[in-house]
């Protein structure tokens, strides 16, 4: 359940119809435009959900003005978002601590320079979504530790794979909670185990949390910085709107630095990579997101919670060998095949064999060797087709 309505415009529940399928094909979206037309995407991570509509009339509304100029820093929104904040997390936040940036891959690349130079050391638990390219590219090296099997079964963190994986040059932990592409919602007592492992080696926490919104009934999110004042004196967090209210093409998310040292570091680095503007359309769309987006955020997450309850159904009942854990929240499950019985890559076997196209497991870097990301956050009978593909594709073998 998300922070209550704050404006009049939010102040009902606007029925939404997430079983509509919208046309994507021609819309220059990622997602639907990297395959032929008989190929369902579940790959990219983002919905196939009309956004809310206050989003939409915002935009409107902002668009008929007729001039685009460039904008100042919408303060509103820095308001608002530190007092969300303050609601849903008890986390004091001031709004001059909250750091717009352009989305959240750039927001933690400006972290990392904060601190690290090319040739230095990133600690990344992997499986780990899309960033181990850009850390390459950046000249970072990334010490890939695999998530490992809890006493529950749920992945976890290695803490002695991960303390022996620490050179002089590491600099930076990155933490994903909640965590793409495993789902796992990480508990207080294992970030606590985390805080200390990077206190002892003096590290900067770069927390991704953009899925914090997409929780679960059973789990509740913990902001890293938000437990402890020293947790928040060496962490860098990054948020936003894009994965909650499916509006990441907008491109604006927000960092929060409460360390006025560490702050002013980061915008440095922020200005240096042309990264410290943000479209105006990010602005007006992100208002309108936390101001009046709040009902369509419950409801679309209890859709995804029918999805999620809907795909590990299936896996369970008719996709034998492969298993998967009930996610703890984000929209992606994290499939592993290996006992599947398929020769070769199964994101490339369902691809050729079933038209779906999955995430293959190799590209999430250490661990992710014979799984397949699948994203639910689309039309069920969408999902329950891909199922029942793979399903058929897996008959045949």
């Amino acid at each position: 359940m998300v922070m209550p309505a704050t404006s009049k415009n939010d102040s009902f529940r606007e029925p939404c119809d997430f079983d509509q399928t919208i046309d994507r094909c021609h819309t220059d979206s990622i997602k639907w435009c990297a395959y032929p037309p008989d190929v369902l995407p579940l790959y990219a991570a983002d919905m196939d959900f009309l956004a809310p509509a206050a989003i939409t009339r915002a935009l409107h509304e902002r668009v008929a003005h007729g001039i685009y100029g460039y904008p100042t820093e919408c303060q509103e929104l820095r308001e608002l978002f530190a007092g969300r904040l303050q609601h849903l997390y008890n986390w004091q936040v001031a709004p001059e601590e909250v750091v717009f940036v352009p989305r959240v891959v750039a927001g933690v690349s400006a972290a990392c320079f904060t601190v690290a130079a090319a040739g230095d050391a990133l600690l990344v638990p992997t499986p780990q979504y899309g960033l181990l390219n850009i850390f390459a590219a950046a000249g970072f090296v990334s010490q890939e530790v695999a998530l490992i099997p809890g006493p529950d079964g749920l992945l976890t963190f290695d803490l002695d794979a991960l303390e022996a994986a620490i050179t002089e040059r590491t600099r930076v932990f990155f933490l994903c909670n909640p965590h793409n592409p495993a789902g796992r919602v990480f508990t207080e007592a294992e970030l606590r185990q985390i805080r200390e492992l990077c206190r002892r080696h003096d590290l900067l926490i770069c927390a991704d949390e953009v899925y914090s919104d997409l929780v679960f009934e059973g789990r509740r999110h913990l902001p890293f910085a938000a437990i402890e004042r020293d947790f928040a004196d060496r962490t860098i967090t990054l948020m936003g709107p894009g994965k909650s209210y499916n509006i990441a093409g907008l491109r604006c998310a927000m960092a929060i630095i409460t360390n006025p040292e560490l702050r002013e570091s980061y915008v440095r680095i922020l200005t240096g990579m042309g990264c410290a503007e943000i479209n105006l359309m990010g602005y007006v769309g992100t208002l309108a997101a936390y101001r009046d987006g709040n009902s369509w955020l419950d409801q679309a997450l209890s859709y995804l919670a029918h999805n999620r309850e809907l795909v590990h159904r299936f896996v369970s009942e008719h996709l034998p060998g492969i298993r998967m854990d009930m996610p703890e929240g984000t929209y992606v499950a994290w499939l592993d095949c290996r006992q599947a019985g398929i020769a070769g890559n199964p994101a490339e076997f369902f691809l050729r064999e079933a038209r779906v196209a999955l995430n293959d497991g190799l590209a999430f870097g250490k661990g992710g060797e014979g799984f397949v990301r699948l994203v639910f956050g689309s039309p069920q009978r969408m999902i329950q087709e891909a199922l029942e593909r793979m399903s058929e594709a897996m008959r045949r073998l």
